[in-house]
C-alpha cells in the first residue's frame, strides 16, 4: 500500500493507475481542465456532491476520499490493486489467522446479496482482477444467492457505500473437477451447474470473489465463511482462483494449498501474483478450527 497524505496525490495517481489524462478525467466529472488541475496541485478541495460522483467514477472507498478530502487530512494507505485502504502501517496487512477466535461479531452493515445495484458492484469489482476475461452473469449470482444465501453476502461503510462481498458458488464435484484440470474455467460456469449443495454427497464450495475495502470488513466477511463451514459436518470441497498478491499468505495458514499456479498468464496479464487454484476441504478445516478455537 501508498501513504497519501492528500486527495490531489490520489488523483494523480488514480489517473496513471487507469492511464487516463486530466482531460479524460474532466470529462468524467463534467468540469474544465483546470478544476482537476486545481485538485491535484491541492488548490482547492472537492465539494461533497462531487465526493460522491469520485466514489461512482474511480471505485475508490469512499472513506478513503472522505479522510483525503479534508482541510486537515487524515493520512491513509491505499492499494489500487486489490482496492483497500488502512490508516496505519502496522494494520495494512492482512493478520495472522488466530483472529478466528473472535470471529462471531456482527455488524448491520451487511446483508444477503439482493438487488441489481449490489450485482452491479461486485461485477464492476470483477473487470478490476486481472484474471477475469468476463465476469459471470448476474443471473449466476443471483442463483447462488438463492441456493447459499450465507455465503453470497455484501458489506457497506457507516455512510452506506459499498464496501465489499463475498460470492460462492456451489457447484458438483464434478464440474469442480473440469476446472481443476483445467478444462474448463470458471467462466463457463452458467445457472444450470449450480447444484443444492444438501442434497450433494460431496458439494463444492467456489469462492468465486472475496474482497473488503478494509481489515474491519474483510473480519466480518470471513466471519460468514467460518461460521457457515464450522456447521457443515461431512465432506466438502472448498476452492477458490484468484491472482490477489495479498491471499497467498492467509489462505497458506489456514491449510488451503495451492492445486496449480499460471505464471505465464502472470506475466499476460501483468498482475503481482500468478493466478491460483486453492483448495481445501472438510478434514482440513476442521483440523484448522480445531487448532484455533479452544
Amino acid at each position: 500500500m501508498k501513504k497519501y497524505t492528500s486527495i490531489g496525490a490520489l488523483l494523480i495517481d488514480f489517473r496513471n493507475f487507469n492511464n487516463m489524462s486530466q482531460a479524460e478525467l474532466a470529462a468524467k466529472f463534467d468540469v474544465d481542465i483546470r478544476t482537476i488541475i486545481r485538485w491535484e496541485k491541492n488548490e482547492t478541495l472537492l465539494k461533497s456532491d462531487k465526493e460522491e460522483e469520485m466514489v461512482d467514477i474511480t471505485f475508490i472507498p469512499y472513506q478513503v476520499i472522505r479522510n483525503l478530502n479534508a482541510p486537515v487530512s487524515i493520512p491513509t494507505y491505499y492499494n489500487f490493486n486489490v482496492r483497500k485502504y488502512s490508516l496505519s502501517n502496522i494494520s495494512k496487512e492482512l493478520p495472522d489467522p488466530n483472529w478466528i477466535i473472535d470471529l462471531h461479531a456482527e455488524t448491520n452493515r451487511m446483508r444477503i446479496i439482493k438487488y441489481d445495484s449490489d450485482i452491479n458492484e461486485i461485477i464492476r469489482y470483477s473487470k478490476t482482477q486481472h484474471h477475469v476475461v468476463k465476469p459471470i452473469s448476474k443471473e449466476v449470482i443471483l442463483r447462488a444467492t438463492d441456493l447459499l444465501p450465507e455465503l453470497n453476502q455484501i458489506i457497506f461503510d457507516t455512510s452506506g457505500y459499498y464496501s465489499g462481498h463475498i460470492v460462492f458458488l456451489p457447484i458438483s464435484k464434478r464440474f469442480y473437477n473440469k476446472i481443476r484440470k483445467r478444462t474448463l474455467t470458471e467462466n463457463d460456469i452458467t445457472v444450470n451447474d449450480l447444484i443444492d449443495y444438501k442434497k450433494q454427497k460431496n458439494p463444492v464450495f467456489y469462492s468465486y470473489n472475496m474482497s473488503s475495502d478494509c481489515n474491519e470488513n474483510f473480519f466480518y466477511l470471513a466471519a460468514c465463511v467460518i461460521n457457515f463451514l464450522k456447521k457443515i459436518n461431512r465432506d466438502y470441497i472448498y476452492a477458490s482462483y484468484a491472482s490477489r498478491n495479498d491471499s497467498y499468505h492467509i489462505n497458506a495458514l489456514m491449510g488451503v494449498y495451492i492445486v496449480w499456479e499460471d505464471k505465464e498468464l502472470q506475466k499476460e496479464i501483468k498482475s503481482l501474483a500468478p493466478p491460483r487454484l486453492y483448495e481445501s476441504n472438510y478434514v482440513i478445516f476442521k483440523k484448522f478450527l480445531d487448532k484455533h478455537l479452544i
